[in-house]
């Protein structure tokens, strides 16, 4: 077991022990899917890929239980802008 995974830094970052269950299992299901690592670590361990994704804030699990990347934000709501040069 890793170390990262005994503090709670961890646990509260995701909000919970269920929560980070549930994260580690869905992440390392689409890196085994084949889905490329977030964070530049030397190791072909997968459980330690995911840690580090969960502890540099590039996953989370969005308000449905889904695997989420940081940088990929849905944009608010509202509708879409018009291009107006392009008409």
């Amino acid at each position: 077991m890793l170390d990262e995974l005994r503090e709670e830094e961890i646990v509260n970052k995701v909000g919970g022990r269920f929560k980070l269950s549930t994260l580690i299992q869905k992440r390392l299901v689409a890196l085994n899917g084949g889905s490329r690592p977030l964070v530049d670590i030397k190791t072909d361990d997968k459980m330690e890929i995911v840690v580090q994704e969960i502890l540099q804030d590039k996953i989370f699990l969005d308000d449905s239980s889904n695997v989420r990347i940081a940088e990929e934000q849905e944009p608010a709501g509202g509708p879409p802008e018009l291009d107006l040069e392009s008409l």
